[in-house]
Order: structure tokens, then sequence, then C-alpha cells
């Protein structure tokens, strides 16, 4: 069964109902889909957990004016071919854009314009970088190693994984980057580490893109090269600033290689009794328990909630 293309805008309508987001920041905080894997937190963060034993972890993150809906039907497609991974998708803060007159939407960090010398600063660019390697930094304290991450994105978002997984030092050296209609930003800030010089880097994007245009990937991928990255593939699709269902499979065959099942890599879940309030709410929206969750304060409600519902 083939997903329908999907079309993902770099710059969006002004005209984007603000409904949306009200809904989603008062979304409760055991917000799930009844019996999934799939949960969605109030700061807008979408978690497609594994439903095999937890061993690799790929952050994706969204383009310009989009949100972590946005991608939420790719990761759960994904996650059904390699239930081992654990998606997680984050929002950005909502700030105004330059590119769009100063209109606030969710934007990992200002947009002056997309020309090569506009691209240099980036506004925020690095505050973003800190939360990913935040949410990275929470999965490895559960005892995910760095080498079972990736990062992911579609435009900005694909920008966002290329500043940040290429610039971390060896100790906290990822799977590999995939990049879809994305390019290299912030180049006044970034700087190739020896680590980023050998991880993997997919990208994909199309070659009639009006918005990031294929002589910025070009671009991108020569950049790179010269500074010493050892293994970029820039796969080009004859589309425009979208994504299509050859293109997330090649994606998928991609993340499955930088991160194939391995059980001896599998995060150990804690026993009950030894859970954070934290992880034991975690569990419960894990466990589609979210409803009969509503009410319980007490960590020992938590607890019980959780044990009588154990297999």
């Amino acid at each position: 069964m083939l997903l329908r293309p999907i079309r993902r805008l770099l710059v969006p309508s002004l005209l984007l109902s603000q409904s949306q987001n009200v809904a989603r920041a008062n979304m409760a905080s055991f917000a799930s889909a009844p019996g999934s894997g799939t949960i969605r937190t109030g700061d807008g963060t979408v978690t497609v957990n594994p439903s095999a034993p937890y061993s690799g972890l790929v952050i994706l993150m969204h383009g310009l004016g989009d949100s972590a809906e946005g991608f939420a039907d790719v990761a759960e497609m994904w996650a059904r071919s390699a239930p081992h991974i654990k998606f997680i998708l984050p929002t950005a803060p909502t700030q105004p854009v330059t590119l769009n007159g100063g209109f606030p939407m969710p934007s990992w960090y200002d947009i002056i314009g997309l020309s090569e010398r506009s691209n240099e600063n980036c506004e925020g660019i690095e505050q973003s970088r800190d939360t990913v390697i935040k949410i990275m930094e929470e999965e490895n304290k559960q005892g995910l190693a760095y080498d079972r991450m990736m990062l992911s994105g579609f435009s900005q978002g694909g920008a966002m994984s290329l500043f940040t997984g290429l610039q971390l030092p060896a100790e906290k050296k990822i799977a590999g980057v995939l990049a879809m209609s994305g390019y290299l930003a912030g180049a006044k800030q970034f700087s190739l580490s020896d680590a980023g010089k050998t991880t993997p880097v997919l990208h994909c994007h199309g070659t009639v893109d009006p918005m990031v245009q294929f002589p910025m990937a070009k671009k991108t991928e020569s950049t790179l090269k010269e500074a010493g990255i050892e293994n970029y593939e820039l796969k080009a699709y004859e589309i425009q600033h979208t994504v299509i269902p050859e293109e997330l499979a090649y994606a998928l065959d991609f993340i499955k290689r930088c991160l194939p099942p391995d059980e001896s890599c599998a995060v150990k879940e804690k026993e009950i009794d030894e859970m954070s309030v934290k992880e034991l709410k975690a569990a419960i929206r894990k466990g589609g328990l979210g409803s009969q969750a509503v009410g319980l304060v007490e960590k020992s409600e938590l607890r019980n909630l959780l044990k009588e519902n154990k297999k």
C-alpha cells in the first residue's frame, strides 16, 4: 500500500488557523491514540514508541510553519517497518520570521531569505540545536547509546539535522543524518567536527524545488565534501518542495542500514517501583492507559495503575 504524495511547503499560508496550535497546547499530559504507541504532549511533541525492544532513535524535525503533526504519519509508517526504533518529533518554537514579513510561526530559527548569504547567521539556530541535543541526552540517560541515534528532517528541519548532527563531538557521534529538501544553514556558526566527517548523510532533494532550489543542495554537498565529510549521498528526485513515496522508502532503507535491529543495544525497562513520576507517566501513555490515569496525582496511584494492567 503506497502512501499518498505529501506536499510540505516551506512558506505556509498566512491564513493558517491558530486554533490548531491552541488545541495542541491544551492537550492533557497523558494524551495518546487509544491503544497505540503514538503519544502527544502539551509542548507539541509527538513520540512514536517502538513495539519491539527499543534499540534505536530517530529525531524527525518538521519544516517552517509546520508542526510535529506534519510528519507524524510518516513516522508511524516507518515505525511499522522498523519496530525497534523510537521516533521523536518535536515542534519548533513559534517566533517571528523575517522572510514572512515578521509573521509568527513555528520556526527552528529566523530565515531572512533563501540566498546563500542570507543563510549565514540564522538567529536562533544554536538554541534549537541545544533543544535537539537535550532530547538526545534524555534518551542516553535511559540507556541508549548515541551511536544508536539519528537526526532527520524536512526543509528547515533537514537543515537542523545537518547543523546539529555534523558538529557533535566524538562522544556523541550519531549513526546518521537524513535531510529531505534541506540545506546547510548557519554557515558562520557551523564547523564540521571530526566525528561529523565520518557520519553517514543522505540528502534527498527535488530538482525542480522552487523554495530550496537544487543548486543549494549541490552547494551543501560541495561545501561539506570540501570540509572533509566522507559519506554524503545527494539523491535527486524530479519533484518540487515535497516528499514522495519513492523517496520515503529510500530514506527508510537508509535508516534501517544505520540502525539495524540489535537487542544487545536495547534499553532495559525499569521495574515499576524504580520509576520516577515522569517515567511512570511515560509508561502509562505508552500502554494506552491515559484515560484511566485522569485524576491520578500520587506516585503510588500511578504505580498501582501500571501494576494492575501489567501483562
